[in-house]
């Protein structure tokens, strides 16, 4: 099929199968049996090389021409049959805007209780001053105990309350950090006061029942200045449960202790009329004025500069506040646990606005 005739008939065939073609797979089909690799125009092309040299330009334009009207008929029909099949679909797929709006991945989706509590109690003290300080949870024994005060043979040191990591050489060990008070001593030894901050994060310590986990989250707070007292550190409390809480007033009581980081040192019970339970006391927390040696470890003049720490369990705040009974489910990853307990993504605690409203 070479002649002129023959090339007529040819594109008055093609142009009657693209038309007759009915969905996109069909159209396709035609293509390749035009001008796919072995189709009928590409063997034509083929034949070019065995024409004599004054045939072969004139049949080369003619085969030429013939392929691009066949392509651009091959494109209309595709644009007509994409339309047809939007048309089609558009008719079956319909949406009833009466219905309810379904909940997507932001109103699924739940922020854990421990991240939203940590945001509130930031909220708080930011809003007295406090700055967020953060360290490593990896520490050194000298971080996490000496500069602390807290003797070699204290219990806390000991492997079984303490997670240590194989000695070194020259008989050193790392440790996770049993609380976040190295943060306290790293920000004494690189800023001069007046210093005010609070350091939350994970700390570890080896128990594990109902309400001890072997990781578990902690706040600590630390104000050193020339003038701090314990009034201070009383009012800074009473303000910051109130907060939390989200109730006008709170009952307090300071029961004496001992820690070797603090001098004095208290543990602090509220009343329970916090969370709807008058007639009880919740110990929530342990403070005192910062130990004068630890002062001195640090490279601060105790003569000169006091302050006041507290530190309080960030999980136990969140069991107290949101009613849940069983510390080891805040790491279990159930997913039905975090639907009841978890917040909304959009749920972002301010003072303003109610801190879990």
């Amino acid at each position: 099929m070479s002649g002129a005739d023959d090339l007529k008939v040819l594109e008055k065939n093609l142009i009657a199968e693209i038309g007759g073609a009915k969905d996109l797979t069909a159209l396709d089909a035609v293509r390749v049996s035009a001008l796919g690799k072995k189709g009928r125009i590409s063997e034509l092309m083929s034949k070019l090389g065995s024409l004599p040299p004054e045939e072969r330009k004139t049949f080369g334009q003619t085969v030429n021409t013939l392929k691009g009207q066949i392509s651009a008929a091959l494109d209309a029909r595709k644009t007509e049959l994409e339309t047809a099949a939007l048309d089609e679909r558009l008719k079956t797929e319909r949406t009833d805007v009466t219905l309810p709006v379904r909940p997507g991945p932001i109103a699924e989706g739940r922020i854990h209780p421990v991240s939203q509590v940590l945001d509130e109690v930031v909220e708080i003290f930011a809003d007295m001053g406090f700055s967020v300080a953060e360290g490593p949870d990896i520490e050194t024994d000298e971080m996490n105990f000496d500069k602390l005060n807290i003797p070699a043979e204290h219990p806390a040191r000991q492997d079984h309350d303490t997670f240590y990591f194989a000695p070194k050489a020259d008989g050193s060990r790392l440790l996770l950090r049993t609380h976040t008070s190295p943060v306290q001593i790293r920000t004494m030894v690189s800023q001069k006061p007046p210093i005010r901050i609070i350091a939350p994060g994970r700390v570890y310590r080896c128990d594990s029942d109902q309400t001890h986990t072997p990781m578990f989250h902690q706040v600590e707070g630390l104000v050193i200045d020339e003038s701090t007292h314990m009034g201070h550190l009383k009012w800074v409390l009473q303000e910051f449960c109130k907060a939390f809480f989200e109730v006008d007033e709170v009952k307090m009581r300071f029961r004496a202790s001992h820690f070797p980081f603090t001098e004095p040192s208290m543990e602090v019970d509220i009343g329970a009329e916090a969370i709807g339970k008058p007639g009880q006391w919740l110990e929530i927390l342990g403070c005192g004025m910062v130990h004068p040696n630890v002062l001195k470890n640090c490279g601060l003049d105790p003569e000169k500069y006091q302050g006041f720490a507290f530190g309080v369990g960030l999980d136990r705040l969140t069991m107290l506040k949101y009613g849940i009974p069983d510390l080891r489910a805040f790491f279990s990853g159930d997913l039905t646990w975090l639907s009841h307990y978890g917040f909304s993504t959009l749920d972002v605690p301010t003072l303003a606005g109610g801190l879990s409203s």
